[in-house]
């Protein structure tokens, strides 16, 4: 039983493993691609000359703030990373002859959800960019989940959070007052 159990979960770890080199190579592609478009562009002929822009694309002064698409990135990362440090905690817990069974049971339940939830805010977040919207991040606890979506140029209106939360409706088993829609400043 304690084998296919452990079989389950190098399972699940080799699927979360797959969707993070996915998304990987997917947001590689695309930077590879705004990359190659910016070569054709008569501004980049100059080679060696560096331009700070905002996110709206236009000059800046001497500094450069975070764009939208840095908050998202980084915040993508750091759930990753407190992801991959809890399941490595989990792990260790699995691992040790001197745990309990309750406590290998419990770590190996917790990394089984960890898995769970990392493909749902994937899966989400896909949808989400599917609807129209540029960039979105999804966090999703035992509290319910946040959605946090790049700002809009209407802003947030009534319809998008009914598209959303219908979104997270359909891919979770939380209820509509648990979910928390924010846009991104």
């Amino acid at each position: 039983m304690a084998l296919k159990k452990r079989g389950a979960v190098y399972s699940v770890i080799a699927l979360m493993l797959c969707v993070a080199v996915y998304l990987n190579w997917s947001y590689n592609r695309k930077g590879d691609e705004d990359y190659s478009t910016a070569s054709n562009t008569e501004e980049a002929k100059i080679l060696g000359e560096a331009k700070l822009v905002d996110a709206s694309g236009t000059k800046s002064g001497d500094t450069a703030g975070t764009t939208g698409s840095d908050y998202f990135s980084t915040a993508r990362l750091s759930r990753q990373q407190a992801r991959d440090e809890a399941v490595t905690i989990f792990n260790a817990t699995v691992d040790n002859a001197n745990a309990t069974e309750a406590a290998k049971n419990e770590a190996t339940d917790a990394i089984q959800k960890l898995a769970q939830n990392a493909v749902s805010e994937a899966r989400i977040e896909n949808l989400v960019i599917a609807k129209g919207y540029q960039e979105c991040v999804v966090f999703i606890n035992d509290d319910g989940v946040n959605v946090i979506i790049q700002k809009t140029e209407k802003g947030l209106q009534d319809s998008d959070v009914a598209k959303i939360k219908d979104i997270v409706l359909s891919e979770t088993t939380f209820s509509a007052a648990n979910i928390k829609i924010i846009e991104a400043e």
